[in-house]
């Protein structure tokens, strides 16, 4: 006789599926990024718990689970963080699962209402959540200071076919695509599992067609990246130094004779290709370059002179406000050949917290015994426009400076494209990032800045990634030993080129900036009002 009894799976699914439902969660969040790109996951990553969702698993099992696949995923995306802080990665990384562990949250409550509903009911209810994601994302931009790191978007790094709708929407735009998809995918899984006595046309998931809609409606703007092989312009031949000091020897004062003369011949290294501008990572000068006496100012003036180079550098500078305290800037100069250290130049505006400041001292001034930061905080600068380049020799072109982890926050891109920049420069120190993912996650936000802004992005790293980017998000270089790694002491020169139709002008995402989270707010709200009021339509059959 056959055994008609319930299957294995059916007997034991009450703990096989969190636990199914838990480790593909992890594994797809943390392997759709880099450096592990495998961007394609980044389409279904969420559909288990979604698919989850659909069958109305008790609250009290569905969210440990999701929000501990959260939290696991963020850890290990984050893992570089132990070279600062072990207290910082173990906080941090769950900080940021929990957070994206909300919107998991409201798919368990929005989902199973979607059942049964006709078909603009269910499709509205997929479009809200979809909407709510990107606004979660958007709060990371400024959430206790913010930490917009790795927004799903950023899974595309390597894919620039997606990428191009960003130009109008910002990168939030292919968040949005994304996560339509993986709803639409669960959606269409269920109805083919567990919807089966519907018949023909009715068979098709409604939601699965609004997805494959959004995605095709995103191609619209790939015309440009497939016209962008046309005619194209040099910016500007430019060479970055890459001196790989380790930060625990970046600021021993006994080092700092050595770093300098690291510095000084690799940029005369540099120069034998005769490039239009020199770039020095972030803080690569040991001494404050302006406000702290005249030996460091004199020093790289003197050096740009022999180079007869441009030099674009990064260094601090010091203030005195007007209640005569000093204030301590990071910042970048352009030191000129000719005129030397240039009066204009950049104070960085978004510091690191717990790394450069601590937010609310009065409040967490303890934990500056335990970080980096000190008894003194640095200060942020304000809008400043882009830093111009360029000698009697060469193009004059105007180069918008971020320090740092600046290119994670879109609008200071926006800024400095609505203000003439021809290019963006990304100096970042990167030093105490170790040599795990954290390069590649970080040059990942760089392509979306290149994107949104049709700007190219030139990255000048201490150690870690250096290359630059085209604005449809191509990566053309990346300086690299001869085996291969990211990580070592030397110079590259790049030919930084773009295309005509895009010189001076602004995308549709610099002119009219985060339009697309107000959509994203509407779709939310239709998205609730579905929920609330999709039942009372009658004489409709079910899609």
């Amino acid at each position: 006789m056959f055994n008609t009894g319930p299957s294995y799976w059916q007997t034991n699914a009450w703990w096989m599926a969190p636990l199914a439902v838990f480790a593909l969660t992890v594994a797809m969040t943390v392997f759709s990024f880099p450096p592990f790109n495998a961007g394609e996951l980044a389409y279904i990553f969420a559909v288990p718990a979604i698919f989850w969702a659909f069958k109305r698993p008790r609250l009290k099992v569905f969210l440990p689970v999701v929000f501990g696949a959260q939290a696991a995923a963020w850890t290990i995306l984050l893992a570089w963080l132990h070279n600062v802080t072990w207290l910082g990665l173990f906080l941090l990384g769950p900080f940021v699962g929990a957070w994206i562990g909300l919107w998991y949250a409201a798919v368990w409550w929005a989902a199973p209402r979607a059942l049964g509903k006709p078909a603009p009911v269910r499709v509205a209810i997929m479009l809200g959540l979809a909407g709510l994601w990107v606004l979660i994302e958007w709060t990371r931009l400024w959430f206790l200071s913010g930490f917009p790191w790795l927004p799903l978007a950023a899974s595309q790094w390597t894919r620039p076919f997606l990428l191009q709708v960003a130009a109008v929407t910002g990168a939030g735009g292919i968040s949005f695509v994304l996560i339509c998809f993986n709803l639409g995918a669960a959606a269409g899984l269920y109805r083919l599992f567990f919807e089966r006595e519907l018949k023909g046309l009715r068979r098709r998931s409604p939601e699965f067609m609004a997805a494959l809609l959004v995605l095709g409606t995103s191609f619209l703007w790939v015309g440009d990246y497939m016209d962008s092989s046309g005619r194209r312009e040099r910016v500007a031949l430019i060479a970055v130094v890459e001196p790989n000091i380790p930060q625990a020897v970046k600021w021993d004062p006994a080092k700092a004779d050595g770093i300098l003369d690291a510095l000084a011949k690799l940029t005369e290294r540099a120069s034998l290709t005769f490039p239009d501008l020199i770039l020095w990572p972030e803080s690569a000068m040991p001494f404050a370059l302006k406000g702290d006496g005249p030996e460091a100012r004199q020093w790289v003036e003197s050096l740009a002179r022999r180079v007869n180079t441009p030099l674009l550098i990064g260094g601090d500078s010091v203030e005195t406000l007007p209640d005569g305290t000093r204030a301590w800037y990071n910042a970048a100069f352009v030191v000129d050949p000719e005129a030397g250290l240039r009066e204009h130049y950049y104070k960085k505006r978004h510091l690191v917290p717990f790394g450069e400041y601590v937010p609310f001292r009065p409040l967490l001034g303890w934990l500056s015994k335990i970080t980096d930061v000190g008894e003194g905080d640095f200060h942020p600068g304000g809008i400043s426009g882009p830093l111009i380049c360029g000698t009697r020799r060469t193009d004059v072109f105007a180069a918008g400076p971020l320090i740092c982890y600046e290119d994670i926050f879109p609008n200071l891109t926006r800024d400095n494209t609505e203000l003439g920049a021809d290019l963006h420069v990304v100096l970042t120190n990167n030093g105490w990032f170790g040599q795990g993912g954290a390069a590649w996650q970080h040059a990942a936000h760089s392509i979306l800045r290149a994107v949104e802004t049709r700007r190219p992005v030139v990255r000048c790293s201490n150690g870690g990634w250096n290359g630059w980017i085209d604005e449809f998000g191509r990566t053309h270089d990346v300086m690299t030993n001869p085996d291969g790694s990211i990580y070592l002491r030397g110079t590259h020169t790049f030919d930084v080129r773009r295309s005509t139709s895009w010189k001076e002008r602004e995308t549709f995402y610099v002119r009219h900036g985060d339009w697309f989270l107000w959509a994203c707010a509407g779709l939310l709200v239709l998205g609730l009002a579905a929920v609330r009021f999709g039942h009372l339509r009658v004489a409709s059959r079910p899609d």
